[in-house]
């Protein structure tokens, strides 16, 4: 029975018997039995819409995880010289996590930590437009995140209810989030002056940094989006441009976008992932038409996928990329990786990191790309293990591919999600410890109200 209906039998049962006739127990067992029914029919609902959603969800782990990999695989190298890499792991490079003594863990850098508040972001705004009908571009749900991440930086853990500021990520509950792994100095410059209540980042630049910190952060847009591709496009670039105003900065952050997202939805036909590349080039080339150093962007790009198909070794390919200090040259170093090992996780993120330049974030964004080809399930063992924060990667992408299944009329409560996505901005947060089914708050208050209102003669 739809609810008008029941509501509308309602109303004239009311007219029609006066109060000594009316069996109020009765109404009180259909009242209930009603919104019984409706809850376990949004329950089922919201469970079949998340098995729905899990055939995604071995790509968006992949690629998550894979960033991750990527990062604290480069993390102990990133400020090595190529000579000085092979003289300390030997011909090879590194090729295997290198395990902090403290924890026991392979440690991963800003990079990460800022993946993972994209992704808290991304969330939060994606809960308040199913419970409210209406949100605000993405770019302000991140960029709020990020503010969170900056107090991660800069304040403690133990004095963070003692912030000024409400906090609206749940990872500011993490407390290995709050290490200091060499942010970079262009984020925390950006971050620090505000201004971010302006969606309008690359129109009104905080920098002229081109710097690979809008980059490696932006793989949860393409997991979390299926919208028109120059769209999202774009949006990946207005979330570079927070941190990073040069438009080599941001414009490589739209490419990245583009590859991971139709990885991971591919359409109605699988495309191999050179056309990918090229498809997604193509379509920042016609966005960025006017833009005075798109043609860098494209050259760079172009040589990539030449690289990738000579017979040179991968060290020698990849510094004629260039460091990965900028976001063109990490894009690139992470497309001829990619393209290069494309069914082989391991060997191209260690190509990724073995050389003179920035191996976080080439491994980071080359393990994006890897991660979401081959999936989470291909990954080696060797690289689940020891991962710090595994447990959170994992929960985030979760959480990503499954979304918010709540609506704003809807009698399905999910807590915990609730918890994450909608009650941390709240300092002393008092969310619901579980499902509350409506029919319990039919009981338990209108109920009550019925009750008063016909011992009052009201009805």
């Amino acid at each position: 029975m739809k609810a008008k209906d029941f509501f509308r039998r309602i109303d004239f049962a009311v007219l029609d018997k006066t109060r000594d006739q009316y069996n109020l127990n009765a109404f009180q067992r259909n009242f209930a039995q009603f919104y019984r029914e409706e809850d376990s029919a949004e329950i089922r609902r919201a469970e079949a819409r998340k098995k729905e959603n899990e055939a995604k969800l071995n790509p968006i782990r992949g690629c998550l995880f894979g960033g991750a990999v990527g990062d604290a695989l480069g993390y102990p190298v990133e400020f090595l010289s190529a000579d000085a890499i092979f003289a300390r792991y030997g011909k090879a490079g590194i090729t295997e996590y290198e395990l902090d003594e403290q924890t026991g863990k392979a440690l991963i850098s800003d990079d990460t930590q800022m993946t993972l508040f994209t992704a808290n972001g991304l969330l939060v705004g994606d809960t308040r437009g199913c419970m409210r009908g209406v949100c605000g571009w993405p770019r302000s749900y991140v960029a709020a995140a990020y503010r969170d991440w900056l107090y991660t930086q800069t304040g403690s853990f133990e004095k963070r209810a003692q912030r000024k500021e409400r906090q609206r990520s749940w990872l500011c509950d993490v407390p290995a989030l709050y290490a200091r792994r060499a942010p970079g100095n262009t984020c925390l410059s950006a971050l620090s002056k505000g201004a971010d209540y302006d969606p309008e980042h690359i129109k009104n630049r905080k920098n002229n940094s081109k710097g690979c910190g809008g980059i490696m952060r932006i793989a949860p847009l393409a997991l979390n989006y299926r919208m028109a591709m120059e769209n999202l496009d774009m949006e990946a670039a207005q979330i570079a441009a927070i941190t990073h105003g040069h438009s080599l900065g941001y414009m490589p952050a739209a490419v990245l976008c583009h590859i991971l997202n139709r990885i991971v939805f591919p359409g109605e036909r699988k495309m191999a992932l050179k056309e990918i590349v090229l498809e997604a080039k193509a379509t920042v080339e016609k966005i960025f038409a006017a833009d005075s150093h798109l043609h860098e962007l494209l050259a760079i790009i172009d040589r990539a996928i030449a690289l990738s198909e000579n017979e040179l070794d991968d060290f020698e390919n990849i510094q004629a990329l260039g460091g990965g200090w900028v976001a063109e040259e990490t894009l690139a170093i992470g497309i001829y990786c990619s393209l290069r090992h494309a069914d082989d996780f391991s060997r191209g993120i260690i190509a990724a990191v073995n050389h003179s330049g920035d191996s976080d974030s080439t491994g980071a964004v080359t393990g994006n790309i890897l991660g979401a080809l081959v999936g989470y399930e291909a990954i080696e063992q060797k690289w689940k293990t020891n991962l710090e924060c595994a447990d959170v990667i994992l929960e985030m992408a979760d959480d990503i591919c499954h979304g918010c299944q709540m609506r704003e009329y809807s009698t399905y409560y999910d807590a915990p999600w609730a918890l994450k996505y909608m009650d941390m901005h709240w300092k002393s947060p008092a969310p619901r410890s579980g499902k509350m089914p409506l029919a319990d708050i039919v009981n338990s208050s209108a109920l009550d109200t019925i009750n008063r209102m016909l011992r009052n003669g009201e009805l």
